[in-house]
């Protein structure tokens, strides 16, 4: 808990101030009793107050200043703005975007590059109505910007689920001369052509019904997969206007799979396997969300409003980038999953948090027992 900033969880509190106080439970205690939470993978709202009540000295020393119970624990999930929680987390995304700057990156990528992708968080109709999505389910959805450098996220959003994953591109924020890797659900040409006013790259898988025009095509290997390059425009008269430019047509052939491949992109540039290989990395994204559902607290939920699951999707959003950050600080060798585990069973030590993960060889001890010689 050592990580966190005190001064900068203020300023946050400071942008979205509370109607009405919670009694007994300052807005820094309650971030931390849900961090903790997600670090150490409670079960429930009695779970968590029993634990964190359990070692008042070891709870003070991690910074809590209040004692918690569920009453005031369930009323902040209630009240209390989940924005927050947001703008701490992108507090978190900054300071980890400056640690994972250095890192090394393939040679032939380009240095600057994010992959765009949501994925939906189930949630049980009966417990939450207000979350219907389709038929008898309900979800909310968590739009998520990766840097594929890291691979941590810069941006993310959450939103209901039935939110369009194209409208997501008049959101996010563009760096010029940055490459932005897309799925297919994002094939929407008025916000692509916001991307190229603002300088920006992108590459985004195609729809089979695409209909365009072939100007020029050039050479391609095909022992690398590689079926053609070519350059089009455009067709039909909506899309037309809304991207008048020329296109970057770029077709893969996945023998693995069994199946081809189709990109668009606005760069003509780089070698054509490079931008399919830049496309592979888009998997990234995929395995974000893969970690947080299956290693963080987003199944059992501590309330049942929309507030309260907000605030938990995005305390999971701060747990994840903690360990990455406590991952880069402390130069850890260990994957995330395992920099979770030990922080899961260590929360209240006080050693050094390097020192968690430094392996000591055992000597044997020296024996006091007397040894009988023949």
């Amino acid at each position: 808990m050592s990580a966190f900033r005190p001064h900068e969880f203020a300023r946050c509190v400071e942008r979205f101030p509370s109607k009405r106080q919670t009694r007994g439970l300052s807005a820094y205690d309650h971030f931390l009793a849900l961090c903790f939470f997600q670090l150490t993978g409670r079960e429930g709202l009695r779970d968590l107050v029993a634990c964190l009540n359990a070692r008042p000295g070891r709870t003070y020393t991690a910074g809590f200043r209040t004692r918690l119970t569920r009453t005031n624990l369930a009323y902040a999930n209630e009240h209390r703005d989940w924005r927050t929680i947001a703008a701490m987390a992108q507090v978190l995304m900054r300071r980890a975007a400056k640690l994972y700057a250095d890192d090394a990156t393939d040679p032939d990528l380009p240095q600057v590059g994010y992959a765009l992708d949501a994925s939906l968080i189930s949630l049980s109709l009966a417990l939450f109505p207000w979350a219907l999505w389709r038929g008898p389910t309900a979800a909310v959805k968590l739009h998520t910007l990766l840097s594929l450098r890291g691979p941590v996220p810069t941006w993310t959003a959450v939103t209901e689920a039935c939110f369009p994953d194209s409208l997501m591109l008049e959101h996010i924020p563009l760096e010029k001369g940055a490459f932005y890797v897309l799925d297919r659900g994002y094939l929407d040409f008025p916000a692509l052509a916001n991307l190229q006013a603002a300088g920006a790259f992108f590459v985004v898988r195609s729809k089979c019904h695409l209909s365009f025009r072939l100007m020029t095509s050039r050479p391609v290997d095909k022992s690398t997969g590689l079926r053609c390059d070519q350059t089009v425009y455009l067709r039909r008269g909506r899309s037309r206007s809304a991207f008048p430019w020329s296109l970057r047509r770029i077709r893969v052939r996945d023998e693995v799979a069994g199946r081809s491949l189709v990109f668009l992109t606005n760069h003509f540039e780089l070698p054509a396997i490079t931008v399919a290989e830049l496309y592979r990395r888009r998997w990234r994204v995929e395995l974000f969300f893969k970690w947080i559902k299956g290693h963080l607290r987003l199944r059992a939920f501590l309330g049942r409003s929309e507030n309260a699951v907000r605030l938990q999707v995005w305390s999971a959003i701060c747990a994840y980038l903690l360990v990455a950050i406590t991952k880069k600080q402390c130069g850890l060798s260990q994957s995330l999953h395992q920099i979770l585990q030990v922080i899961s069973v260590s929360i209240f030590e006080t050693v050094p948090l390097p020192d968690l993960f430094t392996t000591r060889s055992l000597e044997p001890e020296p024996s006091n027992q007397l040894l009988l010689l023949p």
